[in-house]
């Protein structure tokens, strides 16, 4: 699709934890299609445009969906959130983005989100299940504590809903409740220890990942060991920030280290 600027309704501006908040925006629904996994551009001023996710499969309705993380030491971050605060209207430009899920496969996804980066599997997810409700699904969201999972609800809804869905909980602080549910499991440290420690082979699978470079390529690292295939990986992070090879020949998994 062909980058468009466009100017969008702010409808709905919701907190969804005292550092995440959604905005929902409304649009010509031509005007604002994508493919899941996508991202669009948010304009500060003339000469600062701000990359977010769009949290939401292309629908038909013109809504657009995004989740901000707000750091108001970080000077665009305090300028972003007074201004979706008092906006009636944004100017966006979008679609961006090779990661998008493929519409002619139906493998099994292994959907990888650190953070925020959940705006894109929610996207890739919700688009999977309407083609095919049964297919399987394994998403694996870290985040430093179990309230940052600021939308944990809706993954353990389609975990409820989908026999395929199984949804992974990843978080550096133990919780203080213990993570359970039908197709619902919690794990503790670093997510690609988590990987390590939980996957056996993934050959077959199409594996899509979102956070920072760092969190991406340890991930990778990781499941190099496991059957990762070079054609069947996605990140928006190997665009913005490759590196040579970008799926090593020996993994970082060491396997007799596994108990």
């Amino acid at each position: 699709m062909t980058a468009r600027t466009l100017t969008c309704q702010v409808t709905e501006v919701e907190d969804l934890t005292p550092d995440v908040f959604r905005v929902t925006l409304e649009g010509r629904a031509e005007a604002v299609a994508h493919a899941p996994g996508q991202y669009l551009e948010l304009k500060l001023d003339d000469a600062t445009w701000v990359p977010f996710s769009i949290a939401n499969a292309h629908g038909g309705d013109g809504v657009i969906e995004l989740h901000i993380q707000h750091w108001p030491e970080r000077a665009n971050s305090a300028r972003l959130r007074e201004m979706v605060g008092v906006a009636e209207r944004l100017t966006l430009r979008l679609p961006g983005g090779d990661c998008v899920l493929d519409p002619e496969s139906a493998r099994p996804l292994l959907l990888v989100a650190a953070g925020t980066g959940f705006a894109q599997m929610k996207a890739i997810v919700e688009a999977a299940l309407h083609e095919d409700p049964e297919r399987e699904i394994d998403l694996w969201w870290a985040a430093r504590e179990h309230r940052d999972l600021y939308l944990e609800r809706l993954p353990r809804a389609w975990a409820e809903a989908h026999a395929g869905f199984r949804f992974h909980v990843v978080t550096e602080v133990v919780p203080e409740e213990p993570v359970e549910g039908e197709r619902i499991s919690g794990h503790r440290g670093r997510i690609d220890q988590a990987l390590a420690e939980n996957l056996d082979d993934i050959a077959g699978h199409d594996v899509y990942l979102s956070g920072s470079p760092g969190m991406v390529y340890a991930c990778v690292d990781v499941l190099a060991s496991l059957g990762l295939e070079r054609s069947r990986v996605f990140s928006d992070v190997f665009t913005y920030a490759p590196r040579e090879p970008l799926v090593p020949t020996v993994g970082s998994l060491v396997r007799e280290g596994r108990g």
